[in-house]
Parts: structure tokens; C-alpha cells; sequence
């Protein structure tokens, strides 16, 4: 996933990333511990993802404020 895919959704539709992959990085956290998993370059991924999400949603909430 890149930035430029998601600044072309909606904020609804980036919120509703946001959740899953919390979700998915609390999984991977969970599966971390019980040292049941496969693939750790995924939570670096993840982690990664949620910033640049949260990252889209404050733009578009400045773009959004600048505008009123």
C-alpha cells in the first residue's frame, strides 16, 4: 500500500484501515509472543502502514480545517 492509493479514499474508508490493521498488529503481537510466528518483516510493514494512514487522515482533516 503507498500513500498515493490511500489519498484517493474517503476518510471513512481510511478509518476503517486504520482498524484492521490494529487488528492485524494486535494478531501479530499476540503471535509474537507466543512465538508462533512465520513472517516478522510483517509488523515492521504494519507498523509502517498505520503511520502513513494516520498520516493521510491529518492531512486531509488540515486540508479540510484550512478550508473552513
Amino acid at each position: 500500500m503507498n500513500a498515493k492509493e490511500l489519498r484517493d479514499q474517503s476518510p471513512d474508508q481510511l478509518r476503517e484501515k486504520l482498524t484492521d490493521l490494529k487488528k492485524e498488529a494486535f494478531n501479530l503481537r499476540f503471535q509474537q509472543a507466543t512465538g508462533a510466528m512465520e513472517n516478522t518483516a510483517r509488523v515492521r510493514q504494519i507498523r509502517r502502514d498505520v503511520a502513513r494512514v494516520k498520516t493521510v487522515l491529518n492531512e486531509k482533516a488540515a486540508a479540510a480545517a484550512s478550508e473552513a
